[in-house]
């Protein structure tokens, strides 16, 4: 079986192929610089943009299985040719679609679940990899400046996002389904510090800011008004999806998800001066 992941220099592009290669699956890594690409012996690398559906046609030659995310180009702009896409995978042959859930609806997941290949929607909770954000100032200063510290979190690591798509591009039994993909555990953002903690084996001290210092924070980061405002509803009033252990990792892998204290040990390094 031959599986064609787009976005696949993303964050978790990279685990999708990676699990996909694990599994002895063959797979097509469409990025729209091979050049730049770097990806593991016995990936091909193909050439290819969402924007641009007729550019996936050559991609999609003898492929079984689609990994798509919903966006594209710089922007990360919401794809408006979702059904051009599904339209091609079914005249490829494509049995199975997976998708990474962009956050809210979309044209290109809605015109996933209309029909075409089956398909399974991945939506994964907070990213583990999220907290290299704070990389830099606990590397110069110790120090992690955040607000909402008693926000709980059941994140996730991009390790599992992975492994959930690649049993669901290689095995039977997935199609139709949405998988709300979490951790095993609720973390407080102190439960994390001290994780961070732990694995560099140095302290970190945990400021809280009010919502106004963290908006001016996140403004002097250069981050858009409307990622903000996200940030301040999601982090002061996270829905129960965030902060509640679905167990899909396990049901879907046959392996309990792995824990932040795992992912922290990993990374150490980046948080070390």
């Amino acid at each position: 079986m031959t599986i064609l992941v787009t976005g696949a220099t993303g964050t978790v592009g990279r685990q999708v192929v990676e699990q996909l290669l694990a599994r002895g699956a063959s797979v097509r890594a469409l990025t729209r610089d091979p050049a730049k690409a770097d990806f593991p012996e016995g990936v091909e690398v193909v050439r290819g943009d969402l924007t641009d559906p007729e550019s996936l046609a050559p991609a999609l030659d003898g492929v079984t299985g689609l990994h798509l995310i919903t966006f594209g180009g710089e922007a990360f702009a919401p794809l408006e040719c979702g059904p051009r896409l599904v339209e091609l995978a079914a005249e490829a042959g494509v049995q199975r679609v997976t998708v990474l859930h962009g956050g809210g609806p979309t044209p290109l997941e809605d015109a996933v679940r209309a029909g075409g290949p089956a398909w399974t929607v991945l939506m994964p909770v907070e990213f583990m990899s999220n907290a290299l954000e704070w990389a830099e100032g606990i590397r110069t200063e110790g120090v992690v400046r955040e607000p909402f510290t008693g926000r709980l979190s059941a994140m996730v690591h991009e390790s599992d996002i992975g492994a959930v798509a690649a049993a669901a591009l290689t095995e039977d039994g997935h199609g139709g389904r949405t998988y709300v993909i979490t951790g095993s555990e609720v973390l407080t953002l102190r439960d994390k510090v001290d994780a961070l903690a732990a694995a560099r084996g140095r302290g970190i001290v945990l400021v809280e800011l009010s919502e106004e210092e963290a908006r001016q924070q996140w403004q002097a980061a250069g981050l858009p008004q409307d990622t903000i405002d996200f940030l301040a509803l999601v982090y002061g009033n996270t829905p129960p999806e965030g902060r509640t252990v679905t167990g899909v990792v396990e049901q879907v892998t046959g392996r309990p998800a792995r824990t932040f204290a795992e992912w922290a040990a990993a990374h150490a390094d980046a948080f070390r001066p």
